[in-house]
């Protein structure tokens, strides 16, 4: 295994092989915005990260196709939260808060970390894979200290990515509240069907309004039928009522399978797949959203909690609390089958 460790220094605006062997090319570049990004390409397709802000998964290309939603950027902005930026393919939402923040939450959307400025970056790589890890050391004084240290790994000829998260209570004397879900947004395919391996009577529809969402007649009419029948939106043919979005909850999933794994059919027999411990995750969202300027079927969300907010979880007894030194790692595996 070789280590070749990231200066923003590689990074220009003319794209530059950094790295390359019989299975991998790894390529720096500078977006016309001053962010550094890192291409990684396999035989079969290529992926491309932010190291230095967030570790970003930008954009997924697999069988010529990217797995990312439509959205409104051309390019990766610099910016406090993630709406400054919400164009790409997977963002690690958290750490300290989560997901769409309550009346009485304090917290930005999706928390702190997503795009936190990494304090350093480094490629690890052999034969059969290659993985990029950043570090990022969270600190405040009369606050919380954490490290966390996110990575993504391609393993050669295949279709698939790993995304890894490990955090660790750097306090000497307090817990840390942990909040985390792996936020992939994946691109809407039109009559895509999403398949799992719990039954459906384990998703709930979400009632309650972000802020973010501005209802209309039709939604309303259309949430209180889902509602009222209980249904699962499994089958991707009624993007007109997409709008504003529609999200579904599981409940807890350690309940039903160690191994939750979610399945949308995208071209025939081809199908993107997302697949989790439940113990490191007992929750998911699906999150359906379809209008002019931005589409997505994120068809499984993995997360310790729903992504209602921090103090939602904490009534809910979903906030991890982490002691002092304590370490949790969590794993995704996803792509094409």
């Amino acid at each position: 295994m070789y280590t070749y460790f990231l200066n923003k220094a590689d990074f220009t605006t003319e794209q530059k092989v950094l790295l390359q062997n019989d299975h991998f090319t790894a390529e720096s570049f500078l977006y016309p915005s001053g962010i550094a990004a890192l291409k990684i390409s396999n035989a079969k397709g290529h992926m491309i990260i932010l190291p230095f802000d967030g570790q970003i998964i930008w954009d997924v290309v697999f069988d010529g196709k990217s797995l990312t939603m439509d959205n409104m950027f051309s390019e990766p902005k610099r910016g406090n939260e993630i709406i400054d930026t919400y164009g790409c393919f997977a963002f690690h939402s958290g750490l300290l808060a989560n997901g769409c923040p309550g009346p009485d939450d304090v917290h930005p959307l999706h928390g702190e970390f997503p795009t936190s400025a990494m304090d350093r970056s480094y490629l690890m790589f052999d034969e059969t894979t290659m993985t990029i890890h950043s570090e990022f050391e969270y600190v405040k004084g009369f606050g919380h200290h954490y490290m966390a240290k996110p990575s993504v790994t391609m393993t050669a000829g295949t279709e698939e990515i790993g995304i890894s998260l490990e955090v660790q209570n750097r306090s000497n004397y307090q817990k840390m509240p942990l909040q985390y879900m792996c936020h992939m947004n994946y691109a809407y395919v039109e009559n895509g069907v999403m398949t799992e391996n719990i039954p459906e009577d384990a998703f709930y529809l979400r009632t309650s309004v972000p802020g973010h969402v501005k209802p209309n007649d039709d939604w309303k009419a259309y949430m209180a039928k889902l509602e009222a029948d209980k249904e699962l939106i499994s089958v991707l043919d009624r993007p007109e009522l997409y709008d504003p979005e529609i999200c579904f909850f599981t409940k807890n999933l350690t309940d039903y399978t160690d191994t939750a794994e979610f399945e949308m059919s995208y071209n025939g027999d081809r199908k993107f797949f997302i697949r989790f411990d439940t113990e490191e995750f007992p929750y998911a969202t699906r999150w359906l959203l379809n209008n002019a300027d931005q589409k997505v079927a994120a068809f499984a969300l993995p997360g310790t909690s729903t992504p209602e907010g921090y103090l939602a979880a904490e009534r809910a007894g979903t906030v991890i609390e982490l002691e002092p030194g304590e370490t949790r790692v969590f794993n995704v595996r996803t792509g094409i089958k």
